[in-house]
């Protein structure tokens, strides 16, 4: 059987160049769809057979594999053997299977577990049952193709931005489009408060590619810390050089952050390289995450200088620490208190988070007025105690800021995209499941 090899590489050039498909994978989706139809039309049950294929002759050959193997090693359906002996035992099979003496007199050397191949009479007509049947396992093995190949390409970028636009919105999850493939920026990923639209551009971390995932395997993330990190380094050279190295981050997504970075080079300050000229740097970060704060604070080998700089703006008068305990306590002058506190303790909170250690504000006068491991913490303010975690207090923000946007009149109108297929649409016009997909959004948020 003979094939026009010319069209045949120009088919598999272009498949490499627009779909990233190596030429062998899809000549082997090729063969194994002749192989496919061949026992489809002309096979016997249980056969296995293998086509392969000269790129540069255009020939096609059939031949039918068999296994090796010795009579102790088998048994024939018509033996009664226990179950045991079953499970230890190979089902001759004459289609799948011939006898080590058998092959030896076929080729030399052979042994027990080598493959033997027998030629096939080639056949040119394929019934249309048989053609379906190749045309499924070569489209079959294309996309198998074509998701390695896009695994490939995406996992060498893990740990980095990448860039997308929004596709559409499912259950809180929102699928980015990257350009060769779809990506999940799951609701858990997503900064609490922020609006999507279908078609928006989106940056975020690619975090993760599983390719175990039967829906979009690339998993991406605008909450993690390191997405932080990576944005900083886009906009600090000395970061990407390795000037400037970050030591140690804490964040609450989309409310404050504190960073805490240190220089190899003694005349470059790391706290100004990252604001940049009149704040320039960090408000571009800050401006990409929705308006989250962000105190960059220069690093010590000193914890208790650390610790001290990590309550940053406020300054600490004293710092008495307990290394062994991961425990720190920190005095601050009156007019510091509420501003080393932070609202609902999220000054001390971060810096808990940032140092690695247990942290107590106490006031010049010597009450102990706040407290915070970095998740709980304990407010005391006249007389009164507040406890919290964390997550309560985001969850608590996140269900004001849904509440809000209703009281506002922020209609699901408002929150879509007001154009299908690119046209502008009156509110009224938006189809039922655009809607669908903003209201899903709007829970997700």
């Amino acid at each position: 059987m003979l094939i026009d090899t010319k069209a045949l590489n120009t088919a598999l050039q272009e498949l490499e160049n627009e779909r990233g498909i190596p030429k062998d994978k899809t000549l082997d989706a090729i063969e194994h769809a002749f192989a496919a139809a061949y026992k489809k039309e002309y096979g016997k049950k249980g056969q296995f057979i293998k086509a392969k294929f000269n790129l540069e002759t255009g020939e096609l050959v059939f031949t039918q594999i068999k296994k090796v193997v010795s009579p102790e090693s088998i048994y024939y359906p018509e033996d009664e053997i226990s179950e045991k002996e079953k499970e230890e035992k190979i089902r001759f099979n004459p289609e799948q299977h011939i006898l080590l003496d058998d092959a030896k007199k076929i080729k030399s050397g052979v042994q027990e577990g080598d493959e033997i191949e027998f030629p096939l009479e080639t056949k040119e007509d394929f019934g249309r049952i048989a053609a379906q049947t190749a045309k499924q396992v070569i489209m079959q093995k294309i996309r198998a193709a074509e998701r390695e190949s896009t695994i490939d390409e995406y996992g060498s970028m893990v740990g980095q931005i990448v860039t997308g636009h929004v596709q559409r919105f499912e259950r809180g999850n929102l699928y980015i489009d990257l350009g060769k493939a779809i990506a999940v920026l799951p609701r858990q990923g997503q900064i609490p408060g922020e609006r999507y639209r279908q078609g928006e551009r989106v940056r975020a971390l690619l975090y993760e590619i599983n390719p175990e995932s039967k829906d979009a395997f690339i998993k991406l993330s605008r909450v993690k810390n390191e997405f932080l990190v990576e944005l900083f380094k886009q906009e600090v050279p000395e970061m990407e050089q390795g000037i400037i190295e970050v030591k140690s981050v804490a964040r609450e997504p989309g409310r404050r952050a504190k960073i805490a970075v240190s220089s190899l080079d003694e005349r470059i300050d790391p706290v100004g390289s990252l604001v940049g000229q009149r704040g320039v740097r960090v408000s571009t970060v800050t401006s990409e995450l929705g308006g989250e704060k962000i105190d960059i604070i220069e690093w010590s080998d000193d914890e208790a200088e650390f610790v001290a700089r990590s309550i940053s703006p406020a300054e600490a008068l004293s710092v008495e620490i307990d290394e062994e305990n991961k425990e720190a306590t920190i005095e601050v002058s009156e007019d510091q208190e509420s501003l080393a506190i932070g609202r609902d303790a999220q000054n001390v909170r971060l810096a808990a988070k940032l140092a690695g250690y247990k942290i107590t504000i106490v006031s010049s006068r010597g009450d102990e007025l706040a407290s915070s491991d970095g998740e709980n913490y304990l407010i005391k303010e006249n007389g009164a105690e507040k406890a919290g975690v964390l997550e309560e207090e985001l969850s608590e923000e996140n269900n004001k800021t849904e509440s809000s946007d209703k009281e506002n009149g922020k209609g699901l109108e408002e929150e879509v995209d007001k154009t299908v297929d690119g046209q502008d649409v009156d509110n009224e016009n938006v189809s039922p499941e655009t809607k669908d997909n903003a209201e899903v959004n709007k829970e997700g948020d």
